[in-house]
């Protein structure tokens, strides 16, 4: 392995965790495990990212000030940020492609479809525990963490070609898919979070999407 490949894999090792942590922030409520996770984890006191570096002051100020019963605020917040208690799509920072997608806000439209294809065409399957649609948050999250790992161990077998080929998958998923709609979504986690824990991870979500995409072009274009 070259130590260029090898540089390259360390960078990618951290995008793919990154990619985990925002995943868990989406996919269900904080509990303790996630909480002493996050307690224990080092943070950069600047990443250049104004939006990313945001959301890391805001979720360690919460983690430094946390109520006794943060569990508690925090699954109420999950509620009202993400599922809310409305009718429509304007109720809350639903966490799925198609309501940011669709004329009408709603759930299970063609972004659905189309993620659903990608992720079939890379040989990932739906979960049978898995409830929600397949455009959710979490789960566009979490196919870009296995894209990632996939092109790491490409490289670790000394195949860059294929290592590349994922490389662009990230950069049409993020470009196709995460960065065309969660704006938007980031921008109502702003109006219906309370916390700072989940403006935190909405901002930090925000910051580091636009980054990586930026990464990518620029790995591409060397």
């Amino acid at each position: 392995m070259t130590d260029t490949n090898a540089a390259l894999i360390d960078v990618l090792a951290d995008r793919a965790g990154t990619y985990a942590l925002l995943a868990r922030f989406f996919r269900t409520e904080a509990d303790g495990e996630f909480l002493a996770q996050l307690r224990s984890s080092r943070y950069p006191a600047r990443t250049g990212v104004p939006a990313a570096d945001r959301g890391y002051r805001l979720i360690v100020s919460y983690l430094s000030h946390a109520p006794a019963d943060a569990l508690t605020e925090l699954a109420i917040d999950y509620t009202r940020t993400f599922i809310g208690a409305g009718n429509d799509g304007f109720s809350a920072a639903y966490p799925f492609e198609s309501v940011y997608t669709s004329p009408k806000r709603l759930m299970m439209q063609d972004a659905r479809d189309e993620v659903l294809m990608l992720y079939r065409a890379a040989g990932l399957e739906k979960r049978e525990s898995q409830k929600e649609g397949e455009d959710h948050l979490a789960f566009e999250l979490e196919f870009m963490e296995i894209l990632v790992e996939r092109s790491i161990e490409a490289l670790r077998k000394g195949d860059e070609e294929l290592a590349v080929s994922y490389l662009l998958q990230q950069r049409n998923f993020l470009a196709d898919h995460l960065c065309r709609w969660y704006p938007m979504m980031a921008e109502d986690i702003e109006k219906f979070a309370r916390t700072a824990f989940y403006r935190g991870a909405g901002s930090l979500t925000a910051g580091f999407l636009a980054s990586d995409r930026e990464f990518l072009d620029d790995l591409l274009a060397d």
